[in-house]
């Protein structure tokens, strides 16, 4: 998955009603539409309630037949939740290196996901055995980063690395680093999500 890096924390607000979760999934669809029509991303307007104004970092997924379809986000918390989700829906349709930008055709087939990220914890480990027994499967996002070495992955990712041993290996592999690495400048950061999609 594409992210930016150097993150700062987000703040850790969490638990967005129903209502709430529609509109975000909305504005969502709505900036990729905006992107097909006019070739570029779409003005921010309304979202007055004090939730859209949240500053939070996310990720927007895109799912086509239950496959990855676009994947970007952010660990740098500099916008408003609804710009923020409003910015990375258009980057996950268009700008996701690993994907063509998508094709009118395909919008009615896309499923959109949105994972808002809490605050991220560092964690004080000193070695791959400590990191792996401080791992909590299924719940923990991990983020790494080391000199120019910077990765994450959300917490859906153990669904596919169900093995903690697999997880870090294959995180180390996408900052580009050799599976049995390990340095005292290598840093560590768990986070969790609130993840919500559109039916389907």
């Amino acid at each position: 998955m594409a992210e930016r890096t150097e993150a700062k924390p987000a703040e850790d607000r969490r638990g967005l009603g129903t209502i709430e979760r529609r509109q975000l999934l909305m504005l969502a669809r709505d900036s990729i539409e905006y992107g097909l029509s006019h070739g570029c991303r779409q003005p921010l307007s309304g979202f007055t309630d004090a939730v859209f104004r949240h500053h939070a970092a996310c990720f927007v997924t895109l799912t086509k037949a239950g496959a990855l379809r676009g994947c970007v986000g952010t660990l740098v918390v500099n916008q408003s939740l609804a710009e923020t989700i409003a910015y990375f829906s258009y980057s996950a349709a268009f700008e996701d290196r690993r994907f063509e930008p998508l094709a009118a055709k395909e919008l009615a087939l896309v499923r959109i996901g949105i994972s808002v990220l809490s605050k991220q914890q560092p964690m004080s480990v000193a070695s791959d055995a400590q990191l792996l027994k401080a791992l909590s499967p299924g719940k923990d996002g991990l983020t790494i980063s080391c000199g120019r070495h910077h990765a994450t992955f959300l917490p859906q990712v153990w669904e596919s690395l169900p093995e903690p041993r697999a997880f870090v290996s294959a995180l180390k592999a996408k900052a580009g680093l050799s599976s049995d690495f390990w340095s005292p400048e290598m840093r560590w950061f768990r986070y969790e999500v609130e993840s919500f999609s559109e039916p389907g």
